[in-house]
């Protein structure tokens, strides 16, 4: 093999191994400490103002009945808090959100405990 075709093996490996090191570093973030559950809210509009905010599912298989309460009522909040946001207001109907909640392993162990 010559030497041009040696030199461009080398840094093919080398680039091929910064980006396996970088994609490794990239999944270090809140994805391996924490659990990622969605929730779907309605939100009724009459005049472009919220009248109500419905939870509809908690989409959790492993929860307790204490968690998805704590859960549901965590995705009610931040659809409350979201009620207004220009992208979510509607003349007259219903909007479905869907959030998505991200809690720490630890946390989520610690809504065992708590009683509601």
């Amino acid at each position: 093999m010559s030497r041009f075709g040696l030199t461009y093996l080398f840094f093919m490996f080398l680039c091929f191994g910064l980006n396996t090191i970088e994609a490794q570093t990239y999944n270090t973030g809140y994805s391996k400490d924490s659990l990622q559950i969605k929730v779907y809210t309605e939100i009724d509009y009459v005049n472009r103002e919220a009248k109500d905010i419905r939870l509809l599912k908690v989409f959790c298989d492993y929860c307790t009945d204490a968690q998805i309460s704590k859960i549901g009522y965590g995705a009610l909040r931040r659809a409350h808090a979201e009620r207004y946001d220009p992208k979510n207001v509607l003349e007259n109907g219903t909007k479905k959100l869907a959030i998505i909640i991200r809690i720490s392993k630890e946390d989520f162990k610690e809504i065992k405990n708590d009683s509601i």
